[in-house]
């Protein structure tokens, strides 16, 4: 029996046992209590702590445990009611009214009941995380002069410039000093629309797109504007007129296996994205989640945004987390001129700096020979994953294999057969299902039937021309489970009136 659970049951005997004692009647010894219920000291020690912390026990230092004086008065009932009003009251003026609405985000971080295959997550699968790398890196980096002295505000230098060389390439535009390092990459996001945009203000963003950027936007009182993304990533023709009628200076987007369907921004609109966001004197935020998640037959990747930035007009997001583990909260954000100033200054505001012992525990983890074997071993077995859940789809919901959403080839690929897009990175497949289908009741019934998935109404700023799912092959614990877990999804489809195939 563990140490935990047997200070509970410790606890519940104690508890029914205190009416044999009067208010202020000290309690057998911490021996006694070892001897007569046959557990440790340690037991004993949390069960005591328990009651205590319920107020039905005194422990005295030197003295022992007694049974607590009864409370004098009944507490007031706790009435909350007047929150509602509070959170909810409507600003004065034009202000847009601040929304902080996390569900989209807590759909995919929630643990799955027992038995449920997870086809949701955003992580990988602790499998997949270098638990071994990471555990020596954390113990070298606790032992490295300096490492518990307070860092720098801007971090680590040696890993902002790690970050420089990866974002940029080796001699390319970015130096250490134009670097910041982040407590991962939603805390990045968080600071460049807090930095960039007023409240209020509005904000491009593509369509669809992350859920965690949206509800960062509109918890800030912005207001996202929507700009449609087809195979080719998001459309210029349509971000310029977005510009212009909006009155945004800033757009946010994923050029690199987009979340949620996993498009790369084409060779021409790269161009175009920077040419029209200059011309409205407006930034942009290049969120490259997934650049770590290449697949083993992905063609060579385009360099970011940011390389072919001559203008400060690209602040960059980059962050360690998708690749190794939830828990390694690392990130960085990367831009040119005074703005970096002002994103420094926000996150210094915000959080004052990421731990020091963090940061030197992730540059040695990239430091070492790990790092490369991780990364190809990720890159192999994303692969693998990605082509179980495809031919799965083909299997057993033909009909939603065939649907391309309006995202075919893009990148050098072709849709498989039938029209579904398969992204040669990052963790998920996007899926158009039928018109007409409840993505509520879908998503429902798929949990009931064993398997989690996200509906696709989260990825929109407005209302979606479809409904929409989003399947993860990350999460899982292999191809197997990936299969049964489409295998369930067509029982659910089944029960809600989905056409199957």
């Amino acid at each position: 029996m563990q140490e935990r659970s047997s200070g509970a049951e410790l606890a519940a005997v104690l508890r029914r046992e205190l009416n044999r004692y009067s208010p202020g009647e000290k309690l057998p010894s911490s021996r006694v209590l070892v001897e007569r219920h046959r557990v440790s000291p340690v037991t004993v020690s949390r069960a005591l702590a328990e009651l205590a912390a319920e107020g039905l026990v005194v422990t005295r230092p030197g003295a022992g445990a007694f049974r607590a004086e009864p409370r004098s008065e009944t507490p007031r009932p706790l009435d909350t009611s007047w929150q509602e009003i509070a959170l909810s009251a409507e600003p004065a003026g034009d202000q847009v009214p601040r929304s902080v609405d996390a569900s989209g985000v807590l759909a995919t971080l929630a643990t799955p009941a027992p038995g449920v295959i997870e086809l949701i997550g955003g992580y990988l699968h602790p499998d997949l995380q270098p638990e071994r790398a990471l555990a020596a890196a954390l113990a070298r980096a606790g032992r490295r002069p300096g490492a518990w002295a307070r860092p720098m505000v801007g971090g680590v230098p040696e890993l902002r410039a790690w970050f420089a060389r990866e974002i940029a390439g080796p001699g390319g535009p970015l130096a250490a000093s134009d670097v910041l390092i982040t407590g991962g990459g939603q805390s990045a996001l968080t600071a460049a629309l807090r930095a960039l945009a007023a409240p209020g203000a509005p904000v491009l963003v593509e369509s669809p797109t992350y859920p965690g950027m949206l509800a960062v936007a509109r918890a800030s009182g912005l207001r996202p504007v929507p700009v449609p993304v087809d195979a080719d990533g998001v459309r210029t023709d349509l971000l310029a007129d977005a510009f212009r009628a909006s009155g945004a200076r800033l757009f946010v987007c994923q050029p690199l296996f987009q979340n949620p369907t996993g498009a790369v921004l084409a060779d021409g609109r790269r161009r175009e994205v920077l040419r029209v966001a200059r011309a409205a004197g407006a930034f942009v935020i290049e969120d490259d989640f997934a650049r770590l998640l290449a697949h083993g037959d992905a063609p060579a990747l385009p360099p970011t945004l940011i390389a072919d930035d001559r203008d400060g007009t690209v602040v960059h997001v980059r962050s360690l987390t998708k690749a190794t583990s939830p828990n390694l909260r690392v990130g960085a954000l990367a831009a040119h001129g005074p703005v970096l100033d002002r994103l420094r200054a926000i996150q210094v505001v915000d959080s004052f700096f990421v731990p020091g012992p963090l940061q030197e525990a992730a540059l040695e983890l990239v430091g070492s020979p790990a790092w490369a074997r991780h990364l190809r071993l990720i890159a192999g077995e994303l692969t693998t994953r990605r082509n179980a859940l495809t031919a799965a789809l083909h299997q057993h919901l033909p009909v939603l294999a065939e649907r391309d959403g309006g995202h075919g080839a893009a990148y050098g690929h072709d849709p498989a057969p039938g029209g579904l897009y398969v992204p040669p990175g990052g963790y998920h497949l996007w899926l158009r299902l039928p018109d007409g289908t409840d993505e509520a009741a879908l998503t429902g019934a798929a949990l009931r039937a064993g398997v989690a998935v996200a509906a696709g109404r989260p990825y929109f700023a407005a209302e979606p021309p479809a409904a929409h799912l989003r399947l993860s092959f990350a999460a899982a614990a292999g191809t197997a489970e990936i299969t049964e877990g489409v295998r369930r999804l067509r029982a659910a489809c089944e029960e809600v009136g989905v056409a199957v195939g």
